[in-house]
């Protein structure tokens, strides 16, 4: 049996509701603050020599070739 055969319609799919006035706002100002944050970041000086990625005192653990220590 295919998904066109399946008329259960569990392959189906359905268009998204439609988004409140609410949801449309919440996500504009979520799409804002992303852009203010990676304007910030951007205006941040590089680290010379650094290790790349995620800053790990803000997420919690330091991963170095592949070993993780939490702090």
């Amino acid at each position: 049996m295919t998904k066109m055969d399946d008329p259960s319609g569990i392959g189906e799919k359905k268009e998204p509701r439609p988004l409140s006035e609410a949801a449309r706002r919440a996500l504009a100002e979520a799409a804002e603050r992303r852009r203010q944050y990676k304007e910030a970041e951007a205006k941040v000086p590089t680290e010379k020599g650094g290790r790349g990625g995620l800053e790990p005192a803000r997420y919690g653990d330091w991963e170095v070739k592949g070993l993780t220590s939490d702090f």
